[in-house]
């Protein structure tokens, strides 16, 4: 294997993604120090950025454009603001209210890389004339001695991103620089190298939850979208125990806020285990009743080479899950994978990412669940 791409002798035309925010701001510091051509630009994601968030816990806001202009300052590069509010709207945003409204979990930063900063960025930016865009992603390329390159786990696993970035393919990775993923640093080391390259976000908040819903409440915003819809909330032999306010409201694993007047018989508190877009009702049932065996996965998008057979690889499901031990074959052309051990409150819609060790193999949509006593 050779050295990764950020170290790589030959300079690059750079175009560095710049959130506003701390990560973002020293990759691009490091790019610029590895003797790069870099460049910044800030992805303006909204028609109205005052409807995002503000205090600093987003990623979208006039006030991280501004954070953004002045670190791209300080580190003495060109900076530019590029309008991506439509895609990210369709590709993102309207993905995010359809998928919920079909009864399934999906995952907005993953499709926001997917469709938004390596593909719609990154194909604006080769239309330009750069090799790279860069961003500050804690996440590791490796390239092979044939050329070939692999997607790995951050060399920090505290801090590892690679489960959101499963979906990129590897001409995607040809083009992608994550100048954070080699080393083995604290968040804490981090903001002290931001302060000391005198970056004004090194104090400034990490952010979280979802950058388009501005107070975190995402019930409240799928019901401003979709509506109010009346239904059912069921046990498992199908009798009504409450009732509910939009089946989109709820989560596959769910606990609180199922408004059940009364407790089950057995005193155990109840799960949602089902979603039903169709009858419009919530199947809730004990926790056992969680345990998935076996899942279908469709849409796989290959970090390199598709697998030639089945094998055996370690799963991640969700953006800071751990990992589980899994049985995984494509079989025409979706992902049929098998669990080791049970797992519990797997949902449709979301990202099941496999890895060959540190190695991201791959990714997919989960399209069904088969409950463990089922798969056996």
């Amino acid at each position: 294997m050779t050295e990764n791409p950020q170290r790589t002798a030959r300079p690059l035309r750079v175009l560095a993604a710049m959130s506003g925010g701390v990560d973002s701001a020293v990759a691009a510091a490091r790019a610029v120090e590895a003797g790069h051509d870099v460049t910044g630009v800030h992805l303006a994601l909204s028609a109205n950025p005052q409807s995002f968030r503000t205090g600093a816990r987003g990623c979208c806001t006039i006030e991280d454009s501004r954070d953004a202009r002045r670190a791209a300052d300080v580190i003495g590069i060109p900076f530019y603001c590029w309008d991506l509010a439509e895609r990210f709207r369709e590709d993102v945003v309207e993905d995010f209210i359809a998928e919920y409204e079909a009864g399934r979990t999906p995952n907005p930063c993953l499709r926001c890389n997917e469709k938004i900063k390596f593909a719609a960025l990154l194909d604006k930016a080769l239309a330009l004339g750069f090799d790279a865009v860069c961003t500050g992603h804690y996440a590791t390329i490796v390239v092979n001695d044939d050329g070939s390159r692999e997607l790995h786990r951050a060399s920090d696993m505290a801090k590892d991103q690679s489960y959101v970035l499963g979906v990129l393919d590897e001409q995607q990775l040809a083009h992608a620089l994550f100048p954070l993923g080699d080393t083995i640093t604290t968040k804490e080391e981090i903001r002290a190298e931001a302060e000391r390259r005198g970056l004004a976000v090194a104090k400034k908040p990490d952010s979280h939850d979802i950058c388009f819903i501005a107070d975190g409440d995402t019930q409240g915003f799928l019901a401003k979208r979709l509506g109010k819809a009346e239904g059912d909330i069921v046990d498992e032999s199908g009798a009504k125990v409450g009732s509910h306010d939009g089946a989109y409201g709820f989560t596959i694993g769910q606990r609180k806020g199922l408004r059940i007047g009364h407790p089950a018989p057995d005193g155990k508190p109840r799960y949602v285990l089902d979603i039903s877009p169709v009858n419009n009702t919530v199947t809730v049932g004990p926790a056992e009743s969680l345990d998935v065996g076996a899942l279908t996965a469709i849409r796989p998008r290959w970090c390199g080479s598709t697998p030639a057979a089945a094998g055996t690889y370690t799963a991640q499901l969700r953006a800071h899950g751990g990992e589980t031990e899994v049985f995984a074959e494509v079989v025409d052309g979706e992902l049929r994978v098998r669990f080791t051990e049970p797992v519990r409150g797997v949902a449709p819609g979301q990202a099941i990412v496999l890895y060959d060790g540190t190695r991201v193999v791959g990714s997919a949509t989960i399209a069904t669940t088969t409950r463990a006593a089922a798969s056996v």
